[in-house]
């Protein structure tokens, strides 16, 4: 179980964006979702289903999609995009997301699957739109990741969680409270895989002074 306090925005600011790697149907993933808005991108709409949810809008350009949408879905509205294009299928839809007054995203089933190319790219979507202003995680019941800033970030985990830094370049000023293996203020390198598999004590603090990284952690660990 993995909490982060987040800022106060109004329930129909919250959108869920289903993109098409594993989910896992949790309490606490269906808690992480409940009132948000939601937005399928392609094949992310077979999650529909089994998350309970009911799309305002499909968005790809289809090609790995069912033809048509489960019988409850039927009359969902699409916006079809040509499979030769400069966007992802979940690229569109965040930016679906922020056209219709987004303010804080979470992407659903956006690492594993069958390609680790597409869980890279929400990686690095999530810290485009964290940059823009935009509160965002990744979170597929199994896994949950959120970007780090300058501003000291608090998940509440339970003790012996597992939790990565991924580092996206260069770091300084690499801050861990709350964990087995704490670290106060240290630059590292690209190059460097020291935050690799740490573990939680309970509530971690996490601050980058400088630098893009992702904190990653296991929220379910019995899953696989």
């Amino acid at each position: 179980m993995l909490k982060l306090a987040i800022l106060s925005f109004g329930p129909m600011s919250h959108f869920a964006i289903l993109l098409a790697g594993r989910v896992a149907a949790t309490p606490a993933l269906s808690e992480a979702l409940r009132s948000a808005r939601v937005i399928a991108a392609d094949d992310g709409i077979r999650h529909a289903r089994e998350l309970s949810l009911s799309p305002e809008l499909w968005v790809g350009d289809f090609d790995s999609a069912p033809t048509e949408p489960p019988i409850a879905l039927a009359g969902l509205s699409r916006a079809p995009f040509p499979a030769d294009k400069d966007q992802t299928d979940g690229e569109l839809a965040i930016e679906a997301a922020v056209a219709r007054g987004a303010k804080r995203i979470t992407l659903v089933g956006a690492l594993g699957g069958p390609r680790s190319d597409h869980a890279f790219a929400h990686l690095v979507l999530m810290l485009r739109y964290f940059h823009a202003g935009i509160e965002i995680e990744l979170n597929d019941g199994i896994e949950v990741a959120f970007p780090l800033s300058p501003e000291t970030r608090r998940f509440e985990l339970e003790p012996g969680t597992q939790f990565s830094i991924l580092k996206f370049g260069a770091i300084e000023g690499l801050t861990i409270e709350g964990a087995k293996w704490p670290l106060a203020n240290i630059d590292l390198p690209f190059s460097s895989i020291l935050t690799q598999s740490n573990e939680a004590l309970g509530t971690i603090s996490v601050r980058v002074g400088k630098g893009d990284a992702v904190l990653l952690a296991q929220t379910d660990p019995t899953v696989r």
